[in-house]
């Protein structure tokens, strides 16, 4: 231990490599307030410094974790006394911005938010949004595959980047920092890291695309009466709005209720109640022409009732208080502890029934339960959460396969933007062919043959 930590420091510096009581400071992370396990946490400065420490850690046969923000959801961040925990948190400059060519490249240590308002301080906009965007960081975005409430407009993380960074287990650097929209050269060496959550090499500098500032942004929460009004509207909306459709996002019932009352701060705008609420947005470049097209296309949806009622934001403040109504997602862990809470994708015409069918399943496991459904059904994603007052934290494997085993037969995925780390790596089998999950291993032992990276994430090794 005291010689891979003391080689560290001395090709770092002492400020890059924390021990002791500076790690057990720290948490690990948004899953897990308890004190962070490690044998220390090494803060690179720069790309060179993370090869060196990687080359240094390869040598040794020393296990890494690499560590963003800390805000994912699946424990592919946790770590154990005998690992190293490699933090970014130096590495958050902006580089270089070049309006033309509509790209920014950044370190990928810096937080999604901080992207975002250097985009829009040169009147550009990078398109991803996650409620944790002040705290999870870029590395962390494209080490998950990150996806968030626009994915239905301008794609998962994988489509905002041109170009990456990222450093190999033997310390080798591989700068493909492209900045072309087409560039048809051989593989595509960026998508072999992208999603691989940090089991592959450690992402370390990227190249993202960025689009012009909207002028506009029109947003209704419509009340529907059953799921067939859900699907069909989102049919057409894509016909009639085109490229302006942003965000397509459903919430059933209960959880619309758990946070349109107290202690939540949001009120429902409604007068009644609906089996569904669906939040649809619109972004685009005329305020007067757009707020015109999407007030004819919910008349048009009115008069072929494809929706009950809606309410249509007139004021920043009023767009503002609807989307708070759809990401005061914390209300559920805030109410309820422990929650079970999963990410999941299928089919949106298998959507209704299949939470029908785990909901049976859940009461017939558990009894009475309390379960709530949110998420952006215009991409496919689910979110869902269960508590029960006497289900234990022991039966989450039992909870989690209740949730998952249907999606093997309905075309569907374990995890639709979360990324699988510990939590669902039991599962993964569901999702992908013995013959997939294979080459995942062959990749794996090609570009990390000790197995020092990420150790145990997504799936073993043997």
């Amino acid at each position: 231990m005291a010689d891979i930590i003391t080689d560290l420091i001395n090709a770092l510096g002492p400020e890059a490599v924390l021990t002791g009581e500076a790690i057990h400071a720290r948490t690990g992370g948004f899953l897990d307030s308890s004190p962070l396990r490690a044998k220390a946490i090494i803060r690179p400065a720069t790309t060179t410094q993370v090869a060196e420490a990687l080359r240094l850690c390869n040598a040794a046969g020393q296990t890494v974790v690499p560590h963003g923000g800390l805000t994912n959801l699946v424990y592919n961040t946790r770590t154990t006394e005998s690992d190293i925990a490699l933090s970014l948190e130096r590495m958050t400059a902006i580089e270089a911005i070049v309006p033309m060519g509509r790209t920014m490249t950044v370190q990928a240590g810096a937080t999604l938010q901080s992207v975002q308002e250097a985009a829009a301080a040169i009147d550009l906009f990078f398109p991803l949004d996650l409620a944790a965007r002040g705290s999870c960081t870029i590395g962390g975005n494209i080490a998950c595959n990150a996806g968030g409430t626009r994915v239905i407009r301008y794609g998962m993380m994988r489509d905002l980047v041109l170009g990456l960074e990222a450093v190999l287990a033997d310390g080798t650097i591989v700068s493909s920092l492209n900045k072309m929209l087409k560039n048809n050269a051989g593989y595509d060496l960026r998508q072999l890291f992208i999603g691989s959550e940090g089991t592959l090499g450690v992402v370390t500098r990227a190249v993202l695309r960025l689009w012009p500032q909207p002028r506009s942004a029109a947003t209704a929460l419509v009340g529907q009466d059953h799921f067939e009004q859900v699907a069909k509207l989102l049919v057409a909306m894509q016909r009639k709005l085109g490229g302006l459709l942003s965000s397509y996002e459903v919430m059933w019932p209960a959880y619309y209720q758990l946070t349109t009352t107290p202690p939540a701060l949001s009120k429902s705008p409604f007068k009644h109640e609906f089996a569904f609420y669906t939040l649809i947005e619109i972004m685009g470049d005329d305020p007067v022409r757009d707020a015109a097209q999407f007030d004819r296309v919910l008349d048009y949806a009115f008069d072929q009732g494809l929706c009950a009622d809606a309410v249509i934001a007139r004021s920043s403040e009023q767009r503002r208080a609807l989307w708070r109504i759809r990401e005061d997602s914390e209300q559920i862990e805030a109410q309820h502890h422990p929650t079970f809470s999963f990410d999941v994708s299928l089919p949106i015409g298998e959507m209704d029934h299949y939470v029908l069918d785990v909901q049976s399943a859940l009461e017939a496991a558990f009894g009475a339960i309390k379960f709530w459904v949110y998420g952006h059904v215009g991409d496919g994603n689910l979110h869902l959460s269960v508590w029960g007052s006497q289900i234990s934290e022991e039966a989450a494997t039992q909870v989690a396969a209740i949730i998952y085993r249907p999606l093997a037969n309905l075309a569907g995925s374990i995890s639709a933007e979360h990324g699988i780390g510990l939590e669902k790596k039991a599962f993964l089998g569901l999702s992908r062919t013995a013959e997939e999950i294979d080459l995942m291993r062959r990749l794996k032992r090609a570009l990390d043959p000790k197995g020092i990276l990420n150790p145990g994430k997504i799936f073993d090794l043997t």
